[in-house]
């Protein structure tokens, strides 16, 4: 193994500044870690308007890679007797109502993004202790989409909830839980919880493509709001550091939680039927992807103009993690691990999805679909193309413009775009019926339904 880990360090050496240049990824650090040995690579620069260069200490943020941090919170919970992830979350937060009694949503379905309630709620609640308490409380108007347990649909806010669980059960802020059960714990010394922190360290700034020819420039603000903390605002870490963590979750847990824990919170809990961007399965807090025989745990996080990438390989005790702040981070990330686990593992990765050739009848995708902060609706010309159009609404009309995007055929009912945006082809799945024969919900990761839906939805149905 530490030959081919020579070999492989070589390898990305000299390959990761060309690859950050192929993908305009203005700086990067991958570490690998495997039986016992750790390596990191860094290439280009943490800001372009500063030049300065990136080295492998430096801090990136891990966005929603954070949610198996959370997670974890959680599962020591269990540990201590002080949470059963099967009981109402009411049980421990009163406050979280609903009008639907038969909305049963419980800290299990939390983890596994089946709560089935609108979860893309950015709302900054300031910088206080009791962020999260009022981020919660907000959470009384979001529509119930579908019942608890029907569906997978990514839940930004279901995360937060948790968080807030951790806090009444720890009585402390979610942050200092971190620091207190995980960072000090594992001795992380180049990991960092806020802004404040971070700028003691070498810490990496998104960025945005501008121009013709998409050069990256800063984005204009650093996080996102501490509110959504639980969710991926609030950690940013080296590559080792995480990696440390990581470690823990392969088999002993590395001293915060045990190893009959650790293969519970590995279990496969919902298959995810609709083609996302997020694995084909989901356990507590894990991403899962069955690949080649083969299951890796993992989880991706996005956050302004930074992107994460962790993959887990128990059965060969590999962990693997990418940091990037900005650029084309999918195709870089699938370039980078399809050769490590080629070189240590033997197994390869699925190509990423392309669009099919072909015709189809798109009437029962026809339509106008959203939530809170987005609408898409879908549309088809004489001839036969179809079409989706995206913008902003609510409080986030005119935030950026309208998007119009052409959809061609992939497998199913799923269609994918025509063009790349940031190296990709991005799916967009039709699921359900709603009664008169079109689909229920645009799932492309998240749950859209229908804008008729969404409106009895809201006025009928609320979180519990």
């Amino acid at each position: 193994m530490i030959k081919k880990l020579n070999t492989l360090a070589d390898w990305l050496g000299e390959r990761l500044p060309e690859l950050i240049a192929e993908h305009r990824v203005p700086g990067a650090v991958i570490g690998v870690y495997a039986n016992g040995e750790h390596l990191e690579r860094a290439a280009g620069v943490l800001n372009t308007r500063t030049g300065v260069p990136v080295t492998t200490d430096s801090l990136f943020q891990i966005g929603s890679v954070s949610k198996v941090w959370t997670a974890t919170l959680a599962l020591q919970l269990v540990e201590d007797g002080k949470l059963d992830l099967d009981l109402p979350v009411r049980a421990y937060l009163p406050e979280f109502r609903s009008a639907d009694e038969s909305a049963l949503i419980t800290t299990r379905r939390l983890l596994c993004h089946t709560a089935g309630f609108e979860g893309d709620r950015f709302t900054d609640t300031g910088r206080g202790d009791d962020a999260i308490a009022r981020y919660v409380e907000l959470l009384s108007g979001a529509p119930q989409l579908f019942e608890p347990g029907e569906l997978f649909s990514y839940n930004n806010a279901g995360y937060v909830v948790i968080g807030r669980i951790i806090e009444i059960l720890r009585g402390k802020p979610y942050i200092q839980c971190l620091r207190e059960h995980l960072i000090r714990p594992l001795g992380l010394a180049h990991t960092a919880t806020d802004a404040e922190e971070a700028i003691l360290h070498r810490a990496a700034v998104g960025h945005f493509p501008s121009g013709p020819e998409g050069s990256p420039h800063p984005a204009g603000l650093w996080a996102l709001p501490r509110s959504l903390s639980p969710a991926g605002s609030a950690l940013t870490m080296s590559a080792r550091d995480l990696l440390i963590f990581a470690r823990g979750r392969l088999s002993d847990g590395g001293g915060v939680l045990g190893a009959e824990t650790i293969r519970a919170m590995r279990t496969e809990h919902v298959r995810v039927s609709p083609v996302t961007a997020h694995g084909d399965a989901w356990a507590l807090g894990w991403e899962i992807f069955h690949v080649d025989g083969h299951t890796i745990y993992g989880h991706n996080g996005d956050t302004i103009g930074q992107s994460a990438f962790l993959r887990l390989l128990p059965e060969r005790d590999i962990a693997v993690a990418l940091l990037t702040n900005g650029g084309q981070g999918v195709p870089l990330h699938h370039k980078l691990f399809g050769h490590v686990l080629r070189e240590l593992a033997g197994i390869g990765l699925p190509a990423l999805p392309v669009p099919s050739p072909g015709t189809i009848d798109a009437s029962r995708y026809l339509g106008s679909y959203g939530n809170s902060i987005t609408d898409i609706t879908i549309s088809q010309d004489d001839d036969g193309t179809i079409w989706a159009e995206q913008a902003p609404t609510g409080e986030y009309t005119g935030s950026v413009p309208p998007q119009r995007f052409q959809l061609l055929p992939y497998h199913g009912d799923t269609l994918i775009t025509a063009q790349p945006n940031q190296g990709i082809h991005r799916m967009q799945n039709f699921v359900g019926d709603d009664g008169h024969g079109r689909a229920r919900f645009l799932h492309d990761g998240r749950a859209l339904p229908r804008r008729s839906a969404t409106a009895s939805a809201s006025s009928s149905s609320t979180v519990r």
